[in-house]
């Protein structure tokens, strides 16, 4: 059975559109969807088959992938990770929502199959209305991980149709909310001593520094 395709408003999401996709989350159901930066699949970080399901469309092993979750905002980090130091904080205050991904040390709530052997976890808050309204809605965060494209110069799918052509068969719903953009999130490592840019993006370190 095809996914379906949803047409989402990106300033002004419509309430029973993302309604909708909540209760395929709460199904286990896995989706597409748009943030500040590129297209992510995703679906609810406590449902093990669906990231075992997004493990097999990206031809990855659980334990080897680094996931990324999406929370609606500051406030729900605290949930998920250990206690943060002040210059982290800030940086974060300034930095989100935005282009950004942070790696932090996890605590115990973060589910087993996303707390690799590095008690590690990539904290997205996207600037973007449909993620952290669905996340909102779906009391709880939603995994984010890229969509990349076969191509060699364009690295990565911004046209929701031609996404839903090509994974419409693998996931329940796609999320039209328009263009995206082909440059990923900044990753920066939050663990050491120093912050560290494990990849860079969109985001750029000097302007929340």
């Amino acid at each position: 059975m095809s996914a379906e395709f949803i047409k989402i408003h990106p300033e002004n999401p419509d309430f029973r559109r993302l309604r909708r996709v909540v209760d395929v989350l709460n199904d286990g159901g896995v989706i597409i969807y748009p943030t500040d930066t590129i297209y992510g699949l995703g679906c609810g970080i406590f449902h093990p088959k669906a990231i075992e399901r997004i493990c097999q469309i990206k031809g990855v092993k659980p334990q080897k992938q680094n996931f990324s979750f999406i929370c609606y905002d500051l406030s729900d980090i605290s949930e998920y990770t250990r206690a943060l130091n002040t210059p982290v904080f800030k940086m974060m205050k300034k930095a989100l929502p935005g282009p950004f991904t942070f790696i932090l040390e996890a605590n115990n709530n973060v589910p087993k199959l996303l707390n690799n052997k590095k008690k590690t976890v990539g904290i997205r808050v996207p600037d973007h209305l449909i993620p952290r309204n669905l996340v909102k809605e779906f009391g709880q965060p939603i995994i984010t991980t890229s969509i990349r494209d076969e191509d060699d110069v364009i690295e990565y799918s911004t046209d929701p149709e031609l996404i839903y052509e090509k994974y419409k068969d693998q996931v329940d719903i796609v999320i039209d909310g328009g263009y995206g953009k082909n440059v990923a999130s900044t990753i920066l490592d939050c663990t050491g001593e120093t912050v560290e840019v494990v990849r860079q993006g969109l985001g750029e370190l000097e302007e929340i520094s």
